[in-house]
């Protein structure tokens, strides 16, 4: 008799250990269980740590709630203003509703990346290329409200989207090279041309200084010929301003007191006479007196006759 209870006892031990090592269950920490009783969902969702079903009728599905990583496969597009581009991103979501993350939709997973295929495809089309290029951070707002609308319903949250790389063609990047060599190009010359400006001025200002004190511009010119033979130069070739003759004419004690004659230009000067020997002088004052004589008026003989006697 006592046995036949031990036996039992045994019996009913090992049917205890066999149930409670199929009903237990252990969820870890970044997991959530969610438990269907005959198919049904149950209100209670199990938290970390050990927990208990009811074995052949329980189904116990665990979810994960941690942080996803999901690339989002290159899109190819035309933008707004006709450019064919290809537009990668990735996105970051997580489960905030593991009830609703099964029961809402069959694969959340693959209908966040459909999803955001989809978005990007339209957001390429909506954007411009330099939005694109320069302005990603408002285009990965966009992207993130895009999806983030129906996803809040299937249980997942958005957490954030990053477009990664655009792929331009390359008729595209040798014009953007082109144009970014022209904007260089022009701020180049308007660089120059703001210091010519300024050089102008400066040169303006020293011209007034010199024109009150013209022996500053002697100055001037004396430390050029200092800088020019300093290098040990063969040929020295010293240019002499207007100014500085101007100079010296004034500072000239003939000239004081002759005046301010203007001077001419060589080639407007008359030609000098040639020196007439004592014969010649005699011999012209003798027909002046005979023409007088025949005349009674004193007749001046041409410039042609007198080159010829």
């Amino acid at each position: 008799m006592i046995e036949e209870l031990l036996m039992a006892a045994a019996g009913a031990g090992a049917a205890i250990a066999v149930y409670v090592g199929a009903a237990m269950r252990v969820v870890k920490q970044y997991e959530r269980g969610v438990v269907f009783r005959f198919g049904r969902l149950r209100d209670d969702v199990r938290a970390p740590g050990l927990t208990m079903i009811v074995p052949a009728v329980d189904r116990l599905h665990k979810v994960n709630m941690q942080i996803v990583t999901m690339p989002v496969p290159a899109q190819e597009g035309i933008t707004r203003d006709n450019v064919t581009v290809r537009v990668d991103a990735v996105v970051y979501f997580k489960v905030v509703d593991a009830a609703e993350a099964l029961v809402r939709v069959e694969d959340y997973k693959f209908a966040v990346s459909q999803m955001a295929q989809t978005s990007l495809r339209s957001i390429i089309g909506k954007s411009d290329l330099d939005d694109l290029l320069s302005n990603r951070e408002k285009l990965n707002q966009g992207l993130e409200l895009m999806l983030d609308s129906p996803a809040i319903g299937w249980g997942v949250q958005i957490d954030r989207v990053e477009i990664k790389d655009v792929s331009l063609p390359e008729t595209m990047k040798r014009s953007m090279a082109r144009q970014a060599e022209a904007d260089r190009e022009r701020r180049a010359r308007v660089i120059n041309a703001d210091a010519e400006l300024q050089a102008s001025k400066k040169l303006s200002e020293a011209a007034e200084v010199m024109s009150e004190q013209p022996a500053a511009l002697q100055l001037r010119l004396l430390q050029t010929v200092m800088a020019v033979s300093a290098e040990k130069n063969s040929t020295l070739v010293l240019p002499i301003p207007v100014e500085l003759l101007r100079f010296l004419e004034r500072a000239t004690p003939g000239a004081a007191a002759g005046g301010h004659a203007e001077m001419m230009p060589p080639h407007a000067m008359p030609p000098p006479v040639p020196p007439r020997s004592a014969a010649y002088l005699a011999g012209r004052a003798d027909a002046e007196d005979a023409i007088e004589d025949l005349t009674g008026t004193s007749v001046e003989p041409s410039t042609h006759r007198e080159d010829e006697g």
